[in-house]
């Protein structure tokens, strides 16, 4: 019984563990990744105001500066510039491109060239991982200066639909642990609670270890303190062989004494007390032990 219940402890333990390593863990690959997050966007920022630089010097421009940044929808940027310019849509797309290579983000972008004071497009082109569907028109014309400003939509993958599975995996794996956990503390409740209450069922008799009784039909017969101790070892394995050498042991152990005749005068007084019920009986395996039988 006292094996059972530290395995029973051990596994909750153990379950209590797992929950709080996979909780830890969670949170401190989230915070990795909103740090990772916050990085790579400074980073992308970085690049966007070196596109906009290259673009000034293209159009011969060294000295006015690149605006700041502007994010001015979700996963879209704008580039504007101090003074007018001109540029060259080849130059443009080229640049944007060997540029935004070296960034974290997708490869799948929409870029359109805008002119702020009425918000008109004046070239665009998207970008595709697949060569094939990229759409690039007006090529090889060079646009007069004007003031014009640079926006550039990524395409909502790799760290925002990252971040997404992650969240989702994370709930799933959280509700599965949770879920073994709970079902393994009820379980461990349930057991624990029968065990200290000493009730166990006996066919058509209730054993109640804690007050030393069988009870039968509104009727108590008393245990000796012995008869309960071996009656509780037949009872937590039913049907099933206890060796004598165990049985000895764990009931006479610990006063320090064996005697070897004790056993059956025990197990005889509580055949007699057993006989109330005919489905019940403790049967003798020869060479081996003794068995609680208990049909239905």
């Amino acid at each position: 019984m006292d094996l059972r219940q530290n395995l029973l402890s051990e596994k909750r333990n153990y379950l209590v563990g797992s929950v709080l390593l996979i909780f830890i863990s969670l949170i401190c690959v989230g915070f990795s990744m909103v740090g990772s997050d916050d990085f790579d966007l400074a980073r992308q920022e970085v690049l966007l105001r070196k596109i906009g630089h290259e673009l000034l010097l293209q159009s011969g421009d060294s000295t006015s500066r690149v605006l700041p940044v502007k994010k001015i929808a979700e996963n879209e940027y704008q580039i504007s510039f101090e003074n007018e310019l001109s540029f060259q849509p080849d130059s443009l797309v080229n640049t944007i491109q060997r540029l935004l290579a070296e960034g974290p983000f997708a490869r799948d972008y929409v870029v359109n060239v805008v002119n702020p004071d009425n918000a008109g497009v004046v070239f665009g082109y998207a970008i595709s991982k697949n060569k094939k569907d990229d759409i690039i028109a007006c090529k090889g014309r060079r646009q007069p200066i004007g003031c014009y400003a640079v926006n550039i939509q990524f395409k909502p993958t790799g760290i925002i639909t990252a971040k997404n599975e992650y969240l989702f995996v994370s709930l799933l794996a959280l509700a599965f642990v949770s879920f073994v956990f709970l079902r393994s503390v009820k379980s461990g409740r349930s057991l624990s609670d029968s065990r200290n209450k000493g009730l166990l069922r006996l066919g058509s008799i209730s054993f109640d270890a804690e007050s030393r009784k069988l009870m039968i039909n509104g009727k108590a017969i008393e245990l000796t303190r012995t008869e309960t101790r071996v009656l509780q070892i037949f009872a937590l394995s039913p049907n099933e062989v206890i060796e004598r050498s165990r049985l000895q042991k764990e009931i006479w152990e610990d006063d320090g004494v064996i005697v070897g005749r004790s056993l059956d005068m025990f197990i005889s007084k509580l055949r007699k007390k057993l006989e109330v019920d005919p489905n019940i009986n403790i049967v003798v395996i020869r060479g081996k032990g003794y068995k609680l039988e208990i049909s239905s």
